[in-house]
């Protein structure tokens, strides 16, 4: 495909919470640098930034790199009038970012401390509340933000604990900030994506077996991919997606329609959770 052909042809914006080559991140930029796309990529200190060096170097058009603590609020309006400034105007943001104590994704949900609940909550929702806000001024008509959920936001899954009311109200917060840059014409969805072995989901316990769970009991009888969900994201991003907004759009392979497990694959189950 021609670059003139390209989905993302003379588009621009930036993807917030690329880690490294597992990151969800790296494959919605992959997919979006393969249709066209100009990326800016921001990073949370010096040493985030020293792993998104070479990844951004993979890029057929060099990225701009920059700082963005979104536990800061000054950082991140740093951020988006720097690419203002460098830029003018954006077409996109990909908001990848959510965090919470390991330690406290075990256990009993109801014990997670006040201090972990508000910078859960604080990083991985309200970051993209701000995200949507200062990006607001800079962004074309016709553009579109998406994020990153996971099932745990619908239904109770384990050592998920207080991510799930995070991405819950992740969920929310994408229908009501649909409704705010509608007004402007941007549209603003979230992916939830299947479980995909990334720097954040090491910190799950079991997460071996949620996966294998996952691939026993989807339609597709199998996991998702990191190319899988980037391709979903991009096509959101794109003129694809230009009728689709506060959407939460499931992309795990047809797990989350499963009302019990799959009894073909049964037995094989329940050694696994014997194990």
């Amino acid at each position: 495909m021609t670059e003139t052909t390209a989905l993302m042809a003379g588009k621009k914006g930036l993807i917030m919470g690329l880690a490294n080559d597992k990151s969800i991140a790296w494959g919605i930029a992959q997919a979006l640098n393969a249709q066209g796309a100009q990326i800016a990529i921001s990073y949370q200190n010096e040493a985030l930034e020293k792993r998104v060096q070479p990844l951004a170097a993979q890029l057929d058009k060099e990225p701009l790199l920059i700082k963005c603590d979104v536990s800061d609020s000054a950082s991140v309006e740093a951020c988006f009038k720097e690419l203002g400034e460098k830029w003018g105007k954006i077409d996109f943001v990909v908001h990848a970012i959510a965090f919470s104590d390991k330690n406290q994704l075990k256990g009993r949900t109801i014990d997670t401390t006040r201090d972990n609940f508000k910078m859960t909550m604080e990083i991985s929702c309200f970051s993209f509340l701000e995200a949507c806000k200062y990006a607001s001024p800079i962004m074309n008509e016709g553009g579109a933000i998406v994020t990153l959920t996971y099932m745990g936001s619908e239904r109770v899954l384990p050592n998920y604990n207080i991510m799930g009311v995070a991405k819950a109200a992740l969920e929310a917060s994408v229908r009501y900030a649909a409704m705010d840059m509608g007004k402007q014409g941007v549209r603003v969805n979230a992916v939830s994506a299947g479980p995909i072995k990334t720097l954040a989901a090491s910190g799950i316990g079991d997460f071996r077996k949620i996966l294998h769970w996952n691939e026993l009991n989807a339609p597709l009888r199998r996991n998702v991919t990191q190319d899988e969900v980037g391709m979903m994201v991009m096509s959101l991003l794109s003129p694809c997606g230009a009728g689709v907004s506060g959407e939460v759009i499931h992309v795990d392979c047809g797990y989350h329609i499963q009302g019990m497990l799959n009894l073909d694959t049964a037995v094989e189950t329940g050694q696994m959770l014997c194990e």
